[in-house]
């Protein structure tokens, strides 16, 4: 899998952009990826050290759409925290950066 392939998305909410501030960032990552490859993937992508990571799998949950009101099952999906070292920083989750 390529770096691109590993990283999804960065999940940007309250909460991530608080944690940010802490030298905590908060990325959507493929199902099959492990903690290493995560690591490797946010290393050489942001340039920063990282110290450690940590996954959760979500389970999709149900939501009902359409005039119908059909029910849909969403995606499962995999998150991972990664802490970087104390004086480095990932420009993403910087409010007002470019």
């Amino acid at each position: 899998m390529t770096r691109l392939d590993i990283l999804i998305k960065p999940i940007i909410t309250e909460k991530s952009l608080e944690e940010a501030n802490r030298g905590k960032y908060t990325f959507e990552v493929s199902k099959e990826a492990s903690k290493g490859e995560v690591k490797e993937a946010v290393e050489k992508m942001f340039d920063v050290k990282v110290m450690s990571v940590k996954t959760v799998s979500l389970k999709g949950g149900k939501r009902r759409v359409g005039k119908k009101r059909l029910e849909v099952k969403e995606k499962d999906r995999k998150k991972a925290l990664v802490e970087v070292q104390k004086d480095q920083k990932i420009g993403l989750f910087e409010v007002g950066a470019k």
